[in-house]
Parts: structure tokens; sequence; C-alpha cells
């Protein structure tokens, strides 16, 4: 059984192609709070994994809120887990396995708790644009961090597959305490928020993409407005598949380009 969020798409495909290779349920943790779904029942045999994007060198607020009322039959079963990142992950995963561990739901038979016994992160392109110094890869660079994805994968899959215990394979960058416990800190409980997101009307073609890709139902109406309800990932799938760049956050977007996975063959 694989739990996965995805906001642009990196995820996804990496999610997908797991689930195809090991012949394991995939669960898309937007539909799964949607419908209220938190217990579920793992056959024996199964495996847990959680894929999802680094968000501000942590784990994204939607999947520890997901996490948080998860309830598991956990015996023996082996638990991994996979983020994507634009350069680098920090202590990401150290985040992950601390938010299993205070979960009553994910206890194992014996007592222990649940933890991400494999750990892996996966390079792919730069989706987060909404800092100074972040912007989207130049296309020589999105498509150098997608081939080495591509090729990495496989051996990820392998290890997963085989169920290997003890295998952490990160990009934590120089300083992963830094990023994650003092940037990323204040990242998320500052700057998840939708409360910046703009849209150009003269330039919206109502289209209604934004409110199709928001993973938390957080868009209404055409022009697009946004409920600030709270719920905001800031995955900026709403900006992101914009076909129009109608959509910014403030200012600092409106000479930024878009990213989505799959976006340079879509345009062909």
């Amino acid at each position: 059984m694989i739990f996965y969020f995805s906001g642009t798409g990196n995820t996804k495909w990496a999610a997908q192609e797991v689930a195809r290779a090991i012949g394991e349920r995939l669960l898309y943790i937007p539909d799964e709070l949607r419908e209220g779904h938190f217990t579920y029942t793992l056959e024996a045999d199964e495996r847990i994994g959680f894929c999802f994007p680094t968000h501000g060198w942590q784990v994204p607020r939607i999947v520890r809120n997901f996490i948080r009322n998860l309830k598991l039959n956990v015996d023996s079963h082996f638990c991994w887990a996979l983020t994507t990142c634009g350069d680098n992950m920090g202590e990401t995963m150290t985040i992950l396995n601390r938010d299993l561990a205070t979960c009553e739901g994910l206890r194992r038979s014996n007592g222990d708790a649940l933890q991400a016994e494999s750990v892996f992160s996966l390079v792919m392109p730069e989706s987060y644009v909404c800092l100074p110094f972040m912007k989207t890869d130049p296309e020589d660079k999105e498509a150098m961090k997608l081939d080495v994805a591509r090729h990495q994968l496989p051996h990820i899959i392998h290890m997963i597959k085989e169920r290997r215990r003890g295998v952490e394979e990160l990009d934590k960058g120089a300083t992963p305490r830094l990023y994650s416990y003092v940037i990323g800190e204040y990242f998320n409980r500052k700057m998840v928020t939708d409360k910046k997101f703009t849209v150009d009307a003269d330039k919206c073609i109502h289209c209604g993409k934004c409110r199709q890709v928001c993973p938390v139902d957080n868009i209404q109406g055409t022009p697009p407005a946004w409920l600030h309800n709270g719920r905001c990932t800031s995955c900026l799938a709403c900006y992101h598949y914009c076909p129009v760049h109608a959509i910014n956050y403030g200012w600092i977007t409106r000479k930024r380009d878009q990213y989505y996975f799959n976006k340079r063959e879509d345009r062909r």
C-alpha cells in the first residue's frame, strides 16, 4: 500500500512507477482525506510506502495531517518512504519518522512505533518559485534532472521490492538541520498560505484548470477565488498549471516560469 501526495506531478510519476513495479495499491492522500478514510487493512505481505514532495525542507502539512489520523494493522510489514525535492531535502525523513512514532494508530503488533526503515530522495525539477532565490530550472537543467531521476528510480524500486531495510539514500544538502529546523520551520509556519494568490482577470480564460488541480478544494469560481480556509498546502499547482499564466503569488512570480511534470512534452 502506497500513500502519496503530489502537487505538480513529480511525486505522482515516481509513486506510479513504484506501484506498477511492485504491484501494490496506490492511494492519493487528498482523495483519502476528502472521503475521511484513515483506517486500512494490510495484507500479510504488503509493504507500506509514503511518497511526497519536500515542502520547505519538511514533510508537507497535508501529509502530516493525514498521518496523524492513520490507522493500520501493522505487524512485520516493511515500511519505506520516498521524497522528491528540487535540490535537497534536509531532515525531512527524520521529521517523517518522528511523526510516525507519535501516531498510536501505527504501532506494530509488538508495541513498537512504525518507522520508515528505508528512505530515499529523488531530485526533480524545481517547482517552488515564491522566494527571491528560488526559480524553476532552466530547460537544460530540468532535462538533466529528469534523465537522472529516470535512471535512479529503477534502483530505488529494486530496494523496495526486495524489502531492503536500513537503506538511506538522501540528498540532505550541506546544512540539513538549518534547512529543516530554522528556514523550514519559518516557511511552514508563515508561508504556507493562499493569501498572496491573485489572478489577472483580463488574462483568465475561465478554463477551471486551477480549481481542478487544487488538491485541497481551496478554489471556487472563474476567475478563481481562494477560500482562505487554512487548507492551502502551497503546492503551487494552481499557479503552474494555469495555461495562460494568469495566476501569481504576489509580485514575485510575475517574472517566474511554470513547471509541471511533462510540461515540455505538452508544449510540443
